[in-house]
C-alpha cells in the first residue's frame, strides 16, 4: 500500500564499540569506536521500516542543503520525497554505545526552527496516500495550518495515526489513533506518575480521549500497550518478554506497524496487539542495529554467482546496490562506506578495477594487491554479497549489466561530475554518496607501509 510518512527529519549518527578501561583523565569509560554508521531519524526512520518491508511511501516533510540533509538524502535512497525546503540546520543526535549499551548522546542544530512551508508536492503527498503516519519531532512541520487541514480532511477518508512529541502540535481532529508513551501522555494530560494502572497511563489516556475525540494507544514499553476507546474503557495489550539494551526505534516500528494493520482493515485492538508483536520482535532481532545489514532474499543467498544474485534479488522486488573502485589496501574507510552502502538495500555488488585498469588509473606502482586478493578480500565482508572484475577504464559496461537500483560512491566525489550518473539514471537508478572517511585512504596506507619497509 501507498503509506505517506509526515513529519521531521533528524540525522542519527551511530558510534559503537567496546569499553574496557576509564579515562585518566576523569572517571568515565574510554570507547573504542569500532563502527561509525549514519541512517535517517525520526520520520526518516519510520519510512525506511516501512519501505523495507515492501511498502510504496512518500515521506513529506523538509530538508535543508547543509551535509546532514545531503547524509539523509543519501540514507533514504529508494523512498520517495515529498520534501519543502528548509533554512534551519538538519538535527544530527549521535550515540555512543560501548557492548551494546547507550553511553552518551550529544545533539547539533536542534535549536527550535519556525513553522516551515507547505509545498504543492507535500500536501499532494498527503491526498493521495492509502494512509498517513503523523512523526512530529517537534519541528514544527506539524504546526503549519495547510498540513493541518490535509490531515483532517485524509482522516475522514482513511487511517491517520498521530505520533505526538510532548514539544509538538496537538493533534488534528478525526485521527484514527494517537500513540504518545507513557511519559507523554502523562505530560499531555497535565497529570502526574503514580502506582498502579501503568503508572497513570489509564487516567492520561481517558482524558486525552476525552480532549482529542479519538482513541488513545498509550505505549507502555516492555509493559504493552494501553488502548483506550472513548466511551468504551480502557484494555491493556501486554508485550512478550523479551531482552534489550537498547529500545531506540521501537516507537517508530509501533506505529508503523499499527497503521498497516488499520489500513489493511483491522480492527484497533487486533492492530494494536500486531504493533506491539512488531515492535517487540524489532527489539529482539537488534534493533535499529540490525538496520544496518539486511540479509539477502532466501532465493539469492544460495548463489555464489554475483549476477544471479542480481537476478534473484530483482526478481524478488529487493532493491540492488552497487559501487565500485580499485580497493587496493583495504582499510577502515573502505569498510565503512561498503557497510553504509549495504544499508541502502537488498544486495551490494562491488565493481572492481582489474590490475591493468589500476595501473592506467593510478600508475605503475599499483595495485599493490593483485585482483585476486582484492576480491576474496572483499568478498570476505558480510556487507558484500558479490564481486564482479571489469578491465575498461570505468565500470559502464558491467553497469549496465547490473543495472543497480542505487549507485554509492563516497562522499569526496561530486555526484554532477561522475560518469556513471548519467548511466545509472537512463533506466531509472539514483546516485548517491555516503559519509567520506577522512585521513582513510589507500596512498596514505601505502606511503606509511613504505616507510616501515
Amino acid at each position: 500500500m501507498n503509506i505517506a510518512v509526515v513529519g521531521d527529519l533528524l540525522l542519527d549518527h551511530d558510534l559503537a564499540g567496546e569499553a574496557t578501561r576509564l579515562s585518566p583523565d576523569a572517571p568515565v569509560p574510554v570507547v573504542e569506536i569500532g563502527r561509525s554508521d549514519y541512517r535517517a531519524g525520526g520520520a526518516g526512520l519510520v519510512a525506511r521500516m516501512l519501505a523495507a518491508d515492501g511498502h510504496d511511501v512518500v515521506l513529506v516533510s523538509v530538508l535543508s542543503n547543509d551535509g546532514p540533509a545531503r547524509q539523509l538524502r543519501a540514507a533514504l535512497a529508494g523512498i520517495t520525497l515529498a520534501c519543502g525546503p528548509s533554512a534551519d540546520p538538519t538535527p544530527v543526535k549521535t550515540r555512543v554505545r560501548a557492548s551494546g549499551q547507550a553511553v552518551v548522546r550529544f545533539d547539533e542544530g536542534c535549536a527550535v526552527p519556525e513553522v516551515p512551508q507547505a509545498t504543492t508536492a507535500m500536501l499532494a503527498a498527503i491526498a493521495d496516500a492509502d494512509a498517513v503516519i503523523v512523526a512530529d519531532y517537534g519541528r514544527k512541520l506539524a504546526q503549519n495550518h495547510q498540513v493541518r487541514r490535509a490531515l483532517e480532511e485524509k482522516a475522514r477518508r482513511c487511517p491517520v495515526i498521530w505520533d505526538p512529541h510532548p514539544a509538538g502540535a496537538i493533534p488534528v481532529a478525526g485521527l484514527r489513533a494517537v500513540t504518545p508513551n507513557r511519559l507523554e501522555a502523562l505530560k499531555f494530560a497535565g497529570a502526574h506518575s503514580t502506582e498502579g494502572s501503568g503508572g497513570g497511563a489509564e487516567d492520561a489516556a481517558a482524558a486525552l480521549g476525552a480532549a482529542w475525540g479519538c482513541n488513545v494507544v498509550v505505549t507502555l514499553g516492555g509493559a504493552g500497550a494501553l488502548l483506550h476507546a472513548p466511551g468504551g474503557g480502557s484494555r491493556h495489550i501486554p508485550a512478550p518478554l523479551i531482552s534489550t539494551t537498547d529500545p531506540c526505534g521501537a516507537g517508530d516500528r509501533f506505529v508503523g506497524a499499527l497503521a498497516v494493520a488499520l489500513a489493511g482493515g483491522a480492527g484497533l485492538p487486533t492492530a494494536v496487539h500486531k504493533a506491539v508483536h512488531t515492535a517487540a520482535a524489532f527489539l529482539a532481532d537488534g534493533g535499529v542495529a540490525a538496520l544496518h545489514h539486511r540479509p539477502l532474499p532466501a532465493a539469492a543467498a544460495c548463489s555464489a554467482d554475483p549476477l544471479d544474485i542480481v537476478d534473484r534479488v530483482r526478481a524478488a522486488g529487493g532493491t540492488i546496490v552497487a559501487t565500485g573502485g580499485c580497493f587496493d589496501l583495504l582499510h577502515a574507510g573502505h569498510a565503512r562506506t561498503l557497510q553504509a552502502a549495504r544499508a541502502l538495500g537488498d544486495c551490494l555488488i562491488v565493481l572492481l578495477n582489474s590490475d591493468d585498469s589500476v595501473r592506467r588509473l593510478k600508475g605503475a606502482g599499483r595495485p599493490v594487491l593483485a585482483a585476486d586478493d582484492r576480491t576474496e578480500l572483499l568478498a570476505a565482508l558480510g556487507c558484500v554479497d558479490g564481486v564482479l572484475l571489469f578491465e575498461e577504464d570505468t565500470p559502464h559496461r558491467l553497469l549496465d549489466r547490473v543495472r543497480p537500483d542505487i549507485w554509492v560512491k563516497g562522499g569526496d566525489y561530486d555526484l554532477a561530475q561522475l560518469p556513471e550518473s548519467a548511466l545509472i539514471a537512463s533506466w531509472g537508478g539514483r546516485s548517491v554518496t555516503v559519509p567520506y572517511q577522512v585521513a582513510r585512504s589507500t596512498t596514505a596506507l601505502a606511503a606509511a607501509l613504505a616507510k616501515v619497509g
